[in-house]
């Protein structure tokens, strides 16, 4: 008898879109799930997946914008984040995306944070789209949600690759999936840091006519010494929590390690960076391919 498999997917925001290559080409390698358990963004693509709604979750990553990514934010400060995300619920809904847990094809669960007590929590029955907006819900971007008497937070918080929730359902075979190994702050191709320096009034004085710039240096008062300009809000916040993630990531595989290890290395991708779901998704899927011996030796 063919061991039950079970499919850990982590947190990583944009980097998430992986997962959906990850579910491609377990499908290709005729390895499917029999127990899938999500964290922030995995539990997004895992709810998608067993409410049998992936290809439009997967037609909308590819076609996303920064434009109209910018479009679906409904900010609102009182909420206690940037972002209340209403119009996620509903593309959720949209997508096909079933009502309720017991509706779905094979066991899921997704992980979120309850505030309160710092713990994790296992949504497991109710709504299912609630409980992915729960799980989703990055600290200082978007707001917590009222659950069953408690605020809920990301997952990634307190459980970022949920292997124990796919042990506790019975898996015997767990594939866990780590969207953000190897990454910190984000680097571009040649290996320098996002936060590249920037050299003050230098610039504004090479661009102004040659006989023009002894007569701007002397008024503007420029000292021709290198200024770096510091990330922004959200590649400070995101490098935060990729920190976070990944010390709990390290210190709960340590004692509950999963059978397959998948990580994945988007160094250049930031978590916000949902525009770039092509590249996301062609990494998992490579990554499985390249496990794909490993993963039927163990079936």
């Amino acid at each position: 008898m063919a061991p039950k498999i079970g499919l850990a997917l982590g947190s990583g925001g944009a980097r998430g879109w992986a997962h959906i290559g990850i579910l491609r080409a377990l499908e290709e390698i005729g390895i499917p799930p029999d127990v899938v358990c999500g964290t922030s963004m995995g539990a997004l693509v895992g709810a998608t997946y067993v409410s049998g709604a992936l290809d439009a979750l997967e037609d909308f990553a590819r076609a996303l914008t920064q434009i109209r990514m910018g479009r679906m934010l409904d900010v609102n400060l009182a909420s206690g984040g940037l972002i209340e995300g209403k119009h996620i619920v509903r593309l959720l809904r949209d997508f096909g995306v079933k009502p309720t847990f017991s509706e779905v094809s094979v066991p899921f669960v997704a992980v979120a944070t309850d505030m309160a007590h710092g713990r994790e929590m296992w949504l497991r029955s109710g709504k299912l789209v609630e409980a992915v907006r729960a799980s989703i819900g990055i600290p200082g971007i978007f707001s917590p949600v009222w659950i069953e008497g408690r605020w809920l937070l990301d997952g990634g918080m307190s459980n970022p690759v949920p292997v124990s929730a796919c042990r506790a359902l019975g898996a015997e075979v767990i594939i866990a999936v780590n969207p953000n190994a190897r990454h910190y702050l984000p680097q571009h191709g040649n290996g320098v840091a996002e936060a590249a320096p920037r050299y003050g009034i230098e610039t504004v004085l090479s661009s102004a006519p040659v006989a023009l710039q002894p007569l701007l240096r002397k008024y503007l008062g420029s000292t021709g010494k290198q200024t770096r300009t510091p990330p922004g809000y959200l590649t400070v916040l995101s490098t935060s929590i990729d920190v976070m993630t990944d010390h709990i990531l390290r210190s709960r595989l340590a004692g509950d390690p999963p059978n397959v290890m998948v990580d994945l290395d988007l160094h250049d991708m930031t978590m916000l960076d949902f525009a770039k779901a092509d590249q996301a998704i062609a990494s998992g899927y490579d990554a499985i391919m390249n496990k794909a011996d490993i993963l039927e030796r163990l079936r």
